[in-house]
Parts: C-alpha cells; sequence; structure tokens
C-alpha cells in the first residue's frame, strides 16, 4: 500500500461524504435563509419557526435523494472491494 494509495483512498472517501451530504446541506441552507429572509419581513421572531420547516424540509430532501445516495455509496464500496486485491499484491 502505497502513500499515494492511501491519499487517494482518503481523498475519495471525503469526497463522498461531501457528495452525499450536499443535498441535505444545501436543502437546509435556503429553507434557513428563506425562513430568515420570511422572519425578518413579518418580524416574528419564534424559535419553532426556524427549526420546524428546516427538518421537515431536510427530511424530504433525504426521502427524494436517497435512491441517488445509495447508489453513489454503492459505486463507491465497490470501487473499495474491487481495490482491495491491488491493496494486497
Amino acid at each position: 500500500m502505497t502513500p499515494e494509495f492511501v491519499v487517494s483512498l482518503a481523498k475519495n472517501a471525503m469526497e463522498t461524504t461531501l457528495m452525499i451530504c450536499a443535498p441535505m446541506l444545501g436543502t437546509g441552507l435556503a429553507v434557513g435563509l428563506l425562513v430568515s429572509i420570511f422572519q425578518t419581513i413579518t418580524s416574528i421572531q419564534e424559535m419553532t419557526l426556524t427549526f420546524v420547516p428546516k427538518i421537515v424540509f431536510v427530511f424530504l430532501a433525504v426521502i427524494y435523494f436517497f435512491p441517488w445516495m445509495l447508489q453513489y455509496m454503492v459505486d463507491f464500496t465497490t470501487r473499495i472491494i474491487v481495490s482491495i486485491p491491488h491493496v494486497i499484491h
């Protein structure tokens, strides 16, 4: 196992993690921004108003993007398993 392989594996693992998290983080960011704008316009400062929509929309994003996320994780895992003989050799 070469240092280049370890660095490449770590890079691919971090990239996979970021790609899988991106839809939920982006959805939470967008909904949080919209709720903040709404609160600023209406002068409503209710704390639950910030959390409940985020939770609902992030959950919906998980449901919507789950097939893609699962396929991305399966592809990553397959690449890792296929590379085992090259690591052992």
